[in-house]
């Protein structure tokens, strides 16, 4: 049988990864000021996102700024803002799926198999959106240690991993982990009449079986096309 819980369980936490993504994808802490030798000015503080770059300062005041030009941008910077996209749709996408298939929905009737590959079909979409999340994450993430570590660029130029990145990094695991839980419950193979079926694992309720069809009447034995009668 289909743990009910669990699937929602894990349908509640994709979600909270997806809402975690949208976050990501909006907040400009991907890159922040690295404070390394010279460069001892606290009182201000630069953030780099995908989509603009503030600078904060500790009086609480705050100035954004959006890029200018998309083709002027970095390539990791690029294919963030593409994959950050599709993750948002393929979420939306994924939730939607999902909700079709759960059990606990009306959804596709009481059709097992077709509810059980909806299910999965959404626990792969949310795997594919926790995947679209992870690679811009990292992809960012690892420019920023380059930098870090590379000589040649200025220590003005310094970056370090925000905020921003840890949080992709926590909704991708969650969306992965959650994607694959789903999936996992939610097909199952059963075999009834010599055959094998995909689908949930329900319960069977003898009262709902139909009762078995009443034996015909004893026919009154012939000999010779001449009814003989019954004695008792």
């Amino acid at each position: 049988m289909v743990n009910t819980g669990m699937q929602l369980i894990s349908f509640t936490c994709a979600v909270t990864g997806w809402v975690m993504a949208i976050a990501v994808t909006a907040l400009p802490q991907w890159k922040v000021s690295a404070f390394i030798g010279s460069n001892i000015l606290t009182s201000e503080i630069k953030w780099e996102g995908i989509w603009m770059s503030c600078i904060y300062q500790t009086t609480g005041h705050m100035q954004c700024k959006t890029y200018d030009s998309m083709l002027a941008l970095p390539p990791d910077l690029q294919a963030a803002r593409a994959l950050m996209c599709v993750a948002i749709f393929l979420g939306w996408l994924s939730c939607t799926v999902s909700c079709c298939g759960m059990k606990c929905t009306t959804c596709a009737g009481d059709d097992r198999r077709a509810k059980a590959g909806i299910a999965l079909s959404g626990g792969v979409l949310f795997i594919l959106t926790g995947l679209c999340v992870l690679v811009p994450v990292s992809w960012t993430a690892n420019t920023v240690v380059q930098d870090f570590y590379n000589p040649n660029v200025p220590v003005m130029y310094k970056r370090e991993l925000g905020q921003a990145i840890y949080l992709g990094w926590a909704s991708a695991v969650i969306l992965i982990i959650s994607g694959a839980v789903l999936s996992s419950t939610c097909p199952h193979i059963e075999r009834g009449g010599g055959e094998y079926r995909r689908g949930y694992m329900g319960r069977s309720f003898p009262n709902l079986r139909p009762s078995p069809l009443a034996p015909d009447p004893p026919k009154p034995i012939t000999s010779n096309s001449v009814p003989l009668k019954e004695y008792v």
